[in-house]
């Protein structure tokens, strides 16, 4: 047989078959007289067989080790190593798989596609859909999904979540907030609700952050002047306790 009558019923191609040669997993047979090698029918069977293995999901220096060795032991153990990578694989999936689901199950957005344990925290914190407090608080979520003091702030904001009392103080700080949208910096509300927005910050979450870096002054711009000296005014008194 030639080359090419060697690969086509394996179903492969004849530069597959001289790619099995560079590998070592056909032996590459001398050239005749006329130039040509030519392939007898045990050489027929190794493409057949290399084929097959790789579709198994094994690497052809995997498959040069199974076809050199007699007894198939090296087979199996080869079978389990890649069973267990699939595993691996599979889990990795069904993680991935389980975000979109959780965002699917409420109202996702391309905006803030929060992994399952942050987008439960609004909801279970009394969220309230319409307010541009609890809305801001949800985008500052989604960066917060992607910061290193993720699993700190997380470990500090779950326990409101069983705290009926945090919550309504939550609610009807949202609601406080959204009423200064358009009050000045001098409203004499600025002043009470600053302190009760000091008063609701659980400890250890400001640790590390201020009012005064980058993020903090972006955040700050982001609101309406009397809300963000509510904010700026309410991080002071939380960094004196």
């Amino acid at each position: 047989m030639r080359i090419g009558e060697l690969a086509a019923p394996a179903g492969v191609t004849t530069r597959a078959v001289r790619h099995y040669h560079r590998r070592g997993l056909l032996p590459e047979p001398p050239r005749r007289a006329n130039g040509y090698r030519v392939y007898g029918l045990r050489d027929a069977l190794t493409p057949a067989r290399v084929r097959r293995l790789s579709e198994l999901g094994l690497s052809l220096d995997e498959v040069r080790d199974v076809l050199a060795d007699g007894t198939g032991r090296d087979f199996h153990e080869i079978l389990l190593e890649l069973d267990a990578d699939l595993a691996r694989q599979e889990a990795r999936i069904r993680d991935r798989r389980a975000r979109p689901a959780t965002l699917l199950r409420g109202v996702p957005t391309a905006e803030d596609p929060l992994s399952p344990d942050l987008a439960a925290l609004p909801a279970a914190i009394g969220h309230q859909p319409g307010s541009p407090m609890a809305t801001r608080e949800r985008e500052l979520l989604a960066l917060l999904d992607t910061s290193p003091d993720r699993d700190r702030v997380l470990a500090v904001l779950r326990p409101i979540a069983d705290n009926p009392a945090a919550v309504e103080r939550g609610l009807a700080l949202h609601r406080d907030l959204d009423a200064l949208a358009d009050a000045t910096v001098d409203d004499p509300r600025v002043g009470p609700l600053a302190e009760a927005l000091a008063a609701s910050l659980p400890a250890g979450l400001m640790s590390g952050g201020t009012a005064d870096d980058p993020f903090g002054e972006a955040v700050l711009e982001s609101l309406a002047p009397a809300q963000a000296e509510v904010v700026r005014r309410a991080l002071r008194l939380a960094a004196r306790r």
